[in-house]
């Protein structure tokens, strides 16, 4: 039996498994290919290529797009809708990074 990593089924569980076609998260979003192309032109989202050439979504991926569009729905540009995202995105981990460095610290 090979290790389970490596099984197929595994992916489903990956966040970061570019398992989305672009038709198919366009869909999924409610949004057009133009949309997730325009995010990609921003930075926001970098999808990756099939063998074909063809953009492959992952879940990832799509939580931001889909959070873009929350953003541009509401009247936010595009352009701005994707730096802020990018922003929260590293002040999240910024915040994460110090959590993890203040459970490392001794207590005096």
């Amino acid at each position: 039996m090979p290790p389970r990593s490596t099984r197929p089924v595994d992916k489903l569980d990956d966040d970061d498994y570019p398992a989305y076609t672009m038709g198919r998260a366009a869909e999924m979003l409610g949004t057009t290919p133009a949309f997730l192309r325009a995010l990609g032109e921003h930075r926001l989202i970098t999808p990756l290529r099939s063998e074909g050439g063809h953009r492959r979504y992952t879940r990832h991926q799509l939580r931001l797009a889909a959070r873009a569009r929350q953003l541009v729905d509401t009247g936010t540009q595009i352009e701005a809708a994707c730096r802020i995202i990018i922003l929260e995105d590293q002040l999240e981990q910024a915040r994460r990074l110090n959590e993890e460095q203040r459970t490392r610290e001794p207590t005096s």
